[in-house]
């Protein structure tokens, strides 16, 4: 049965993120990019600058750095860990660069969805601030796509409730623990029909009982949440991977190579190249929107509700988002797994990535396996408040702010967050690959026919600073 539900799945996945869509992705990250004259990268670092900084002017329910740190909490997580480790197992080293090559050019797409989502956010009668890619289409596009917005909405809703904000990430966090302390799965129960260790069902219940105590708190809390976990595990992760790359440097030109070459199927047999190309684009790309969201519509639901003066300000503290989560910390994870060789063999998923930690500093290597579990279990947790936050308010706009609705639908993610654990991998990866791609859509064709809206609003700030 399960065997046959993967295919299932598999079959739609290779539909929904089948080249049209990978085309259709990179070529609004280009045109974007031209559009805006590489602001990404001559703004990049004055983006930076600007992320600690407290604005006084503007409404808002979380400062700018509580609204990065909100999306954030959704991009680093699993799959900067587990998704690398599955796009190079499955597409081989290259799919790395097209992790890069996708982010880079997703960083002008985050910067200008961010920019629209505040641009037409609106006020609702409580007070709260509410924006995202729904209304950007609905009011930028006209009352006529309002049918769109709710399908990107629908989208929203069951990307959160079964794809990138409950199962993917208790799954791996149960995994990751199960990893550590019970790899032989010495110590078991039966439920639902299987054997579970021990540590994945006590694991499953402890990251329920703790995100319902923070999800009942609404935007504000998981924000103050957010802002505390998410940089100080970052730093704990980035140092941790330097720490391997610098202790096996002598080894870094040659991954880096394989990266290179794998890309572009260099390594093929003849006549198989082109479809070892395509495989690497596929898995790379695809991962990559997982972990950093360009394009998704997700990270703009945050940064509608910051407090800031402007929406290009706004949008260029959102962009960075892209930059830490792709090109710092899964290229961390990605260059770790190629040193060690990991990817080529029986492991799946975190497992991958914690033999090829272990394997970096072999005289520390449980330790590091102990640092690299907390990393991912922190770094899940925190995406699955995130998720929440962004398909309550997909939710709140289908409803018409029908809250009792809304409230209604956080038991309900509780619950999903409860039997995420025994899900299998593969079907919960699965899954979230297929709502990803179905949320990207709607997005990618408002940018597209908005991209002139944003040129001009960016324009005008540029001109008046």
């Amino acid at each position: 049965m399960f065997s046959q539900i993967n295919s299932i799945l598999n079959a739609v996945d290779d539909k929904v993120w089948g080249l049209w869509l990978i085309v259709l992705i990179l070529a609004t990250g280009i045109l974007l990019t031209l559009r805006l004259k590489g602001l990404q990268f001559s703004k990049l670092g004055s983006a930076i600058r600007a992320i600690g900084k407290k604005s006084d002017e503007g409404s808002g329910e979380v400062s700018s750095l509580g609204a990065l740190c909100t999306a954030l909490s959704a991009t680093i997580g699993t799959g900067n860990i587990v998704g690398v480790a599955t796009a190079i197992a499955a597409g081989g080293p290259g799919a790395l660069f097209w992790m890069w090559l996708a982010a880079l050019f997703g960083m002008a797409t985050k910067y200008a969805e961010c920019l629209l989502a505040f641009h037409y956010r609106e006020v609702t009668a409580d007070g709260h601030i509410l924006g995202g890619p729904f209304y950007t289409i609905e009011k930028g596009m006209g009352t006529k796509w309002k049918p769109f917005a709710k399908l990107f909405a629908v989208f929203g809703t069951v990307t959160g409730l079964f794809g990138m904000g409950t199962f993917t990430q208790v799954n791996s966090i149960s995994s990751a623990i199960n990893t550590f302390f019970d790899p032989q799965n010495l110590w078991t129960v039966t439920l639902f029909g299987n054997e579970y260790s021990w540590t994945v069902v006590i694991a499953g219940v402890l990251v329920a009982v703790f995100a319902a105590l923070i999800i009942i708190g609404g935007l504000k809390r998981i924000a103050r949440v957010s802002e505390i976990l998410v940089p100080t595990m970052a730093v704990v992760y980035v140092t941790l991977g330097v720490v391997i790359i610098v202790a096996n440097i002598t080894k870094v030109p040659a991954a880096l190579a394989e990266i290179v070459t794998g890309a572009f199927g260099f390594r093929a047999a003849a006549g198989g190249a082109l479809g070892t190309m395509f495989i690497a684009m596929q898995k790379g790309i695809a991962r990559g929107i997982f972990s950093n969201e360009a394009g998704l519509g997700s990270a703009p639901i945050a940064a509608s509700a910051a407090k800031s003066a402007e929406p290009v300000q706004q949008g260029l503290v959102s962009m960075t988002g892209t930059f830490f989560d792709t090109i710092i910390i899964c290229s961390i994870t990605g260059i770790v797994i190629v040193l060690g060789g990991t990817w080529n063999t029986d492991l799946q998923g975190y497992a991958i990535t914690n033999a090829a930690f272990m394997q970096g500093i072999p005289v520390a290597g449980k330790l590091i396996s102990f640092f690299l579990m907390v990393c991912l279990a922190l770094f899940a947790f925190t995406t699955i408040l995130g998720w929440d936050y962004y398909s309550e308010r997909c939710l709140e706009y289908l409803s018409g702010g029908n809250m009792n609705l809304v409230k209604t639908y956080r038991w309900l993610y509780i619950v999903c967050v409860f039997f995420g654990p025994y899900m299998t991998v593969s079907a919960v990866w699965t899954i979230a690959d297929i709502v990803n791609g179905l949320m990207a859509v709607p997005n990618i064709i408002s940018l597209l026919a908005l991209s002139g809206v944003a040129v001009k609003l960016t324009n005008d700030y540029f001109t008046k600073s």
